[in-house]
């Protein structure tokens, strides 16, 4: 009976007992703002705010290797091209930030009561952030009621931040967005809430607040990848021909043939179009096509994905790198060809964009629009410019300075398309890239036409 009784305790004492314990009676407020009911937290869990503070999702960086050098990248310091950068407009881009607080370049990393507990472990779906309140909590919202009732993640906690990458629903990823929440099957056959019901960390496993998982826009070198094989058989066919496609062809490239299913989302943002006083304009589905404060947007729905040999391995823009200014300015992408072992074909949106560049010293600029004396404020590029290049730690470490002359350049930012996996019967057919099929672009795919027929050049076995 002893026996028993150990081992009784120890169950209470697992993760899911843990998730169940009523907070109500130890957690009493009130509470006036989120360090005050974080503080509590780490009466108890101190050693859980320990690992989070040495995760990515903390840091918003993470050392990682890229081809020729070894660097300290993330949100943190990464240049996109959707709004472009952090530094100097960190009010509004930490509102994301799991923590509270991140107003400028001095936030102070180990503080752990700035670390917001709540955003991950809300279960009341009450939980709001301000959006220009670096991080801090909704003025509105019932802290203790949030803090009585935490319990595990679940889609709807990291979507808060994560389906409204870039700024808005549907902008940055292509395959997250607010439909993700509640998907049906026809959606995401993993998450469709009436079928398998997959909450995130079913698949981005976590294990000390680490979570598995690395986003090639702004981690390319991240080496805690995840993938279809993780779960499924590296030959999951009864089809001996679609199983030799695995060697080169990746799973998400058949059964991903298309993102943004339900929100259209944004694949072109042009920045040199701001500051025109102009009506604002939306398209058909409800987006902005043109705004003042930020320029000229193209959006899509129920979009092909773009294909390219990937390794597992890709390179990025840092802040800093010299630009061809005559030439796209590549941001993040994926490395890998046809003569690579390593690399198969994977699905990417590609977002496109035009921004500031430094047309005197080649490099990209990161200017400040948010806030007083921003972009939004004052509709004044070179000032904008300055105060974003004063605010940015790489930029002042590295001696540079905005040169007083602008222009505009183009960009593109490759992201990997790994949700909204469609019904096994709705996945690409041969002939969707055969035969007369335009899904795939053989011959930038470097093949010298359709492998099927055309055997010259076919040095993998998709072919065989």
């Amino acid at each position: 009976m002893r026996i028993l009784t150990s081992m009784a305790v120890l169950l209470l004492l697992s993760s899911s007992a843990q998730a169940a314990f009523n907070h109500k009676e130890v957690l009493q407020g009130p509470f006036e703002n989120g360090p005050e009911v974080t503080t509590q937290c780490l009466t108890c869990h101190k050693e859980h705010a320990e690992d989070f503070m040495k995760s990515s999702h903390w840091t918003w960086e993470l050392e990682q290797e890229l081809p020729g050098r070894t660097v300290k990248r993330g949100k943190k310091n990464s240049i996109n091209n959707f709004c472009v950068s952090i530094s100097g407009n960190e009010p509004r881009c930490t509102s994301c930030h799991a923590g509270y607080g991140w107003k400028d370049s001095n936030f102070d990393f180990s503080d752990m009561t700035k670390v917001d507990c709540l955003v991950c472990h809300d279960t009341t779906g009450t939980y709001v952030k301000d959006p220009g309140g670096a991080g801090e909590v909704f003025g509105k919202v019932n802290l203790l009621r949030v803090a009585q009732n935490v319990g595990s993640p679940v889609r709807d906690n990291c979507g808060s931040c994560h389906f409204y990458g870039g700024g808005g629903d549907a902008v940055k990823h292509g395959d997250l967005d607010s439909s993700m929440s509640y998907p049906d099957r026809e959606t995401d056959v993993h998450m469709d809430t009436d079928g398998n019901d997959f909450q995130c960390q079913d698949c981005h496993v976590t294990e000390k607040h680490q979570i598995s998982g690395n986003a090639m826009g702004v981690s390319p070198g991240g080496e805690t990848k995840i993938g279809c094989v993780n779960c499924h058989d590296g030959a999951p066919h009864q089809n001996k021909k679609l199983n030799t496609h695995t060697a080169t062809v990746a799973c998400q490239t058949c059964h991903i043939p298309s993102f943004a299913k339900v929100e259209p989302t944004k694949i072109h943002w042009d920045w040199s179009a701001a500051g025109q006083d102009l009506e604002d304009t939306i398209d058909e589905n409800g987006k902005h096509t043109f705004n003042k404060k930020k320029g000229s947007f193209v959006w899509q729905k129920d979009v092909p994905p773009q294909y390219a040999w990937f390794n597992g391995s890709a390179d990025a823009y840092m802040a800093g790198d010299k630009i061809d200014p005559s030439k796209t300015v590549k941001l993040a992408y994926p490395l890998g060809d046809i003569n690579d072992p390593k690399a198969k074909i994977y699905p990417f949106k590609v977002h496109t964009g035009k921004q500031i560049y430094d047309s005197e010293l080649n490099i990209l600029l990161t200017p400040k629009t948010y806030g007083e004396g921003g972009y939004w404020d004052k509709f004044d590029w070179d000032l904008a410019a300055r105060l974003g290049m004063e605010a940015n730690p790489t930029m002042v470490e590295k001696g540079l300075k905005y040169s007083g002359k602008h222009g505009f350049v183009a960009t593109e930012m490759w992201w990997r398309i790994n949700h909204m996996v469609t019904p096994k019967d709705k996945a690409l057919q041969c002939n969707d890239c055969h035969n007369k099929g335009e899904r795939l672009d053989w011959k930038a795919l470097g093949y010298d036409g359709d492998p099927m027929k055309n055997r010259k050049g076919v040095k993998h076995a998709t072919a065989e």
